[in-house]
């Protein structure tokens, strides 16, 4: 973007004709990484069904939460400059700050092996609850701000939703299982997925609620039960165009609006009490949350910095937050540099608390105490 030389590098390499194109590709790929997100979400929130993830899930978003809306509160007198709702400024920040990157989070523990032990199960449906708060809380404020856009619309929402589990989610599954019984490959649900999506995403935005919404909830009705082959090769020949392909594309774009070459002391000043409120929020509120089920220091700390990781899921949002006219550009770039920020503190600190001899010892015997005798 333009931090650098005044944004020539990104002038001369992606000049202003070729951005729009940009953008829709960008948007295609995270319509595709919602829906992946929407695919994998249930195994977390199934694998663990004791009250240590929602525990850890309740802190780690709700106290973030409350310390954003403070801050919310604070920044909206200077980054007002869209005339935005002030309470729908106040929630989408809030949101923001709460928010914790699933998928990201997933690779990391499959990297360090952290996937095989108990800490890694509890953290995956920590994060998956979590970030259905998020998102829910997200829903709201954009429906709060409005758009523009007709009121009534917003209130086929809940239908909408029921439609989808209660109806489409059904059909799905019969097609599923008829794809079995006449022995063609599943991977055939490809395109009725893709176009699933495309519908839904379109829905939403129409809605006055953004189409990531709906690719979203499209991936969450997914069928589960008997088919698990289903959301395996439709996400598996989905994932390697959208993550190698599309996504980058999408940070490209993202990457035009950050701004930090003429940041005064206002900005600075802001930005730290923007890294104060998200770690002490997300860590605290993990750590309390863990230490509420009863879950020992070393562990609560580890899942507290487990859900302070933001990655992807955070410039999402934050992409959302500047086309709907949350954020400014200042303050757009002053919260990406958060999401980074947190997200780089995962691996070192994770080295310190919870280093990869430990992680090979717990998964060891864990896998011991399921093996039978």
């Amino acid at each position: 973007g333009p931090t650098l030389f005044s944004g020539q590098i990104a002038a001369t390499l992606f000049p202003s004709e070729i951005r729009p194109l940009l953008a829709s590709l960008a948007n295609v790929g995270l319509a595709l990484f919602m829906f992946i997100v929407g695919c994998e979400l249930e195994h977390a929130t199934v694998a663990e069904r004791k009250l240590v993830p929602v525990g850890v899930a309740l802190g780690s978003t709700v106290l973030p939460f409350l310390m954003g809306s403070g801050l919310g509160l604070y920044l909206y007198s200077s980054h007002d400059g869209n005339g935005q709702h002030r309470l729908g400024f106040v929630l989408f920040f809030a949101a923001a700050m709460s928010v914790t990157a699933f998928p990201v989070l997933a690779r990391i523990l499959s990297d360090r092996g952290m996937n095989r032990t108990s800490t890694g199960t509890v953290a995956l449906a920590s994060a998956a609850l979590s970030d259905v708060l998020a998102w829910s809380l997200l829903a709201v404020a954009v429906t709060v701000s409005g758009g523009g856009l007709e009121q009534w619309r917003t209130l086929l929402l809940p239908p909408f939703v029921a439609v989808m589990f209660m109806v489409v989610r059904p059909l799905l599954a019969q097609l599923s299982a008829a794809q079995g019984r006449r022995g063609k490959p599943l991977s055939d649900l490809l395109v009725p997925a893709v176009v699933g999506l495309l519908l839904a995403s379109w829905a939403t935005e129409w809605m006055g609620v953004h189409f990531i919404f709906g690719a979203f909830l499209f991936g969450a009705i997914m069928p589960r039960d008997g088919s698990e082959g289903v959301r395996r090769q439709v996400t598996g020949r989905l994932e390697p165009v959208t993550t190698l392909v599309l996504l980058p594309v999408f940070f490209i774009v993202a990457g035009f609006k950050v701004d930090l070459s003429d940041l005064g002391a206002t900005a600075w000043g802001q930005l730290g009490l923007i890294m104060l409120v998200a770690i002490t929020g997300k860590m605290l509120g993990g750590y309390l949350g863990a230490r509420s089920q009863g879950v020992p220091n070393r562990e609560a700390g580890v899942l507290a910095t487990l859900m302070n990781t933001r990655g992807l899921t955070e410039l999402v949002i934050l992409s959302v937050g500047l086309q709907l006219g949350f954020l400014d550009d200042q303050l757009y770039s002053l919260m990406v540099v958060m999401a980074v920020v947190t997200t780089m503190m995962t691996g070192p600190l994770l080295a310190v608390l919870y280093p990869r001899a430990r992680v090979d010892q717990d998964a060891a015997e864990l896998a011991a105490a399921a093996s039978p005798s």
